[in-house]
């Protein structure tokens, strides 16, 4: 149920696009304590993106998921950071993240709704 989504204007290989989504992942679910089973994360390829006026490399994160607690969101914003700067040298400054806690009845899958 936690989903990722990782938009930049900065391209990488199809190599470090997979080395991050996975380690993405693997990050979101250690950090939300919830199954890597249920967390999706997708990456955005290279988009047009003005930050703070320039085009320099820039991120803009999305995660949502079931029961995100507010309290954790300084830890998730700061590993998050991290794994965008260690991974596409993006500066922590120049990266963007919405949280989003979505209710159970507003999130679908498998023919179903959590």
């Amino acid at each position: 149920m936690p989903y990722l989504t990782i938009q930049t204007n900065k391209g990488i290989t199809e190599e470090e696009q997979s080395r991050l989504i996975k380690s993405a992942s693997s990050l979101v679910s250690t950090l939300l304590g919830k199954p890597e089973t249920y967390v999706m994360v997708s990456l955005m390829p290279p988009v047009p993106m003005l930050f703070a006026g320039k085009d320099d490399p820039a991120a803009y994160l999305e995660l949502k998921s079931i029961g995100l607690p507010a309290d954790k969101t300084r830890e998730l914003s700061k590993d998050l950071c991290e794994l965008i700067e260690n991974n596409m040298g993006i500066n922590k400054a120049r990266i963007y993240i919405e949280f989003s806690d979505a209710p159970r009845a507003m999130w679908g899958w498998n023919g179903a709704t959590f």
